[in-house]
């Protein structure tokens, strides 16, 4: 029999986040710090909206880009946000979940060969869906140093006459890392200058504890070669509602929504009629979230502190990114042997992308009780790897 599947998928590696949670499922008294998943509940007053709409037998497709009115709603949103207009006739598709816009923008972007610059540490997703496109990833090693910001130095010298995209993901998962309007301003002259694109994944721009997150669209020259992604499930805790938006150039989202719609039909309707309620009525929700989140934030490292582990202080997202290079051990080695010694689940940097090595994704969308009995363990864990170190 013939090889009945496709090479470049075949030699995608799977994520590397999955077997820690393989392991920690079947652990007793496991704590797991590594999911990225709000752990509350999605607010009752959108969760009301969802079973009214099932209430009213509002079953049916909705049009392939989305609802009117919740295209309508996001653009409110975006223009309140960050004082950008979009149309929301043809400048806005409403998908499942940030991730499947992510795919359509590439995949509706990119000709065979061309290449895409990734930023690492990243999320998983963005070399396998630029595979995925035909497209070439490019990896750009981020600096902790930097605070594991993107330098307009750094981009251009990682481009070539091959670049198209450029994938921009402020506030940073895995990293928590920010990009403050300055260091917007001096990469966008670059992406102007080399006629690049960008594909800016907003997905946790509401959770930003500094000052309010600033999008690149904002800056003169940016909006119209901008495919700027966002969705409900961070922000909102709507993580399996499944639905994302992009909003984009016409040209752009025009094509995206072709792909869309022979591959998804709609994003799901019951989701959609949800999402008009958290745009309308949601922000005290994302602000009380937000202010727990900054809680934890703040109690991670000072533990951290406490411990004597280095760590930078990460100013977006629900992550920090510590690091370990003075055990003199990989970070797949030191997350495994911590899970089995002291059941706390945590991921090796590595799973973002080869510059993660020697640093551990710590997620704190869990509750404080659950992080102080992981701190006490990891405390506990690193106290004994000096000791060994010691000897």
């Amino acid at each position: 029999m013939r090889n009945p599947l496709a090479d470049r998928v075949v030699e995608i590696k799977p994520s590397g986040i999955r077997k820690f949670f393989d392991i920690v499922s079947e652990m007793k008294d496991a704590i797991s710090l590594g999911v990225g998943e709000p752990d509350f509940d999605t607010p009752w007053h959108i969760r009301e909206e969802g079973i009214y709409s099932l209430e009213k037998g509002r079953t049916s497709y909705t049009s392939n880009a989305g609802m009117k009115e919740l295209k309508q709603e996001i653009c409110n949103y975006i223009n309140r946000k960050q004082g950008v207009t979009y149309n929301a006739t043809n400048e806005v598709l409403v998908t499942v979940g940030g991730s499947e816009a992510i795919d359509v923008a590439l995949r509706a972007m990119l000709n065979p060969g061309e290449e895409v610059l990734i930023p690492q540490p990243c999320y998983v997703s963005y070399d396998p869906c630029t595979v995925l496109a035909g497209g070439v990833p490019v990896p750009i090693n981020l600096k902790a140093e930097n605070e594991f910001r993107l330098t307009a130095q750094e981009l251009r010298e990682a481009i070539t006459d091959k670049t198209k995209v450029l994938i921009l993901a402020f506030p940073n998962n895995p990293t928590g890392a920010i990009m403050e309007k300055k260091d917007l301003e001096a990469i966008a002259e670059v992406i102007i200058e080399k006629d690049i694109f960008v594909i800016s994944d907003e997905i946790y721009s509401e959770l930003s504890y500094a000052e309010n997150h600033v999008s690149i669209i904002t800056l003169p020259g940016m909006r119209e070669r901008t495919i700027m992604i966002n969705g409900f499930s961070k922000a909102y805790s709507m993580t399996g509602w499944r639905l994302g938006y992009a909003c984009g150039p016409e040209a752009i989202i025009t094509q995206m929504t072709k792909i869309h719609q022979f591959a998804i039909m709609c994003a799901p309707t019951t989701s959609q009629y949800a999402a008009i309620e958290a745009l309308k009525n949601g922000d005290s929700d994302v602000a009380e979230m937000r202010d727990i989140y900054n809680q934890r934030r703040r109690y991670l490292l000072h533990a951290f502190k406490e411990m004597g582990l280095e760590c930078f202080e990460p100013f977006g997202a629900f992550y920090v990114f510590p690091c370990i290079k003075e055990f003199g051990m990989t970070s797949d080695e030191f997350a495994m042997r911590f899970l089995e010694e002291e059941k706390v689940a945590v991921v090796p940097g590595t799973a973002f992308g080869d510059c993660g090595e020697g640093f551990l994704r710590i997620s704190y969308a869990y509750s404080l009780d659950n992080l102080k009995q992981a701190m006490e363990r990891l405390g506990r864990f690193v106290g004994k790897l000096r000791e060994e170190k010691n000897q």
